[in-house]
């Protein structure tokens, strides 16, 4: 499995922001109130990035070959596809909640700060889930072998 690359992050940036702008425009137009998220999204997504790092902790201990440590195998693996999905998913919801607080600014009447902060927050949990991801990512990563040749 390879690392998350930041070209597919910046591409699913990108769609996020894309649908947050086309979905608030529609709902503008068809005279309907504006999307706004949450704070518990905000806040679920902030832990859901602390936990990424301190899930992978266990892992980060085996391959840094701390005394003592184990780990199955599998929980490592599934480690590791949390962190890259959650990565992916964080960057998709960092564009959305991004693209949400820029429509609220550029209304020629700005909506109220409660509106604007809670789009934000947001936007900012969704970045600590894709740092958490790759943190969690990069912490399961076994480092080159000292000899530079395969393994038989």
């Amino acid at each position: 499995m390879t690392r998350t690359r930041p070209s597919a992050l910046i591409v699913l940036l990108a769609i996020g922001g894309i649908v947050g702008w086309v979905l608030e425009s529609m709902l503008v137009s068809s005279g309907r109130p504006t999307l706004v998220p949450p704070v518990s999204l905000a806040l679920v997504l902030g832990v859901l990035g602390v936990a990424m790092v301190l899930i992978a902790l266990p892992v980060w201990r085996v391959v840094r070959k701390v005394e003592g440590a184990r780990v199955d195998p599998f929980y490592a693996t599934r480690v590791v596809l949390l962190a890259k999905a959650s990565s992916l998913a964080g960057a998709l919801l960092a564009g959305f909640a991004t693209a949400i607080l820029l429509f609220l600014l550029s209304r020629p009447v700005v909506p109220g700060t409660g509106s604007i902060v809670m789009a934000g927050a947001t936007a900012a949990g969704a970045v600590i889930l894709v740092v958490g991801a790759l943190v969690a990512e990069r912490m399961c990563t076994l480092p080159p072998d000292e000899d530079g040749g395969a393994a038989a």
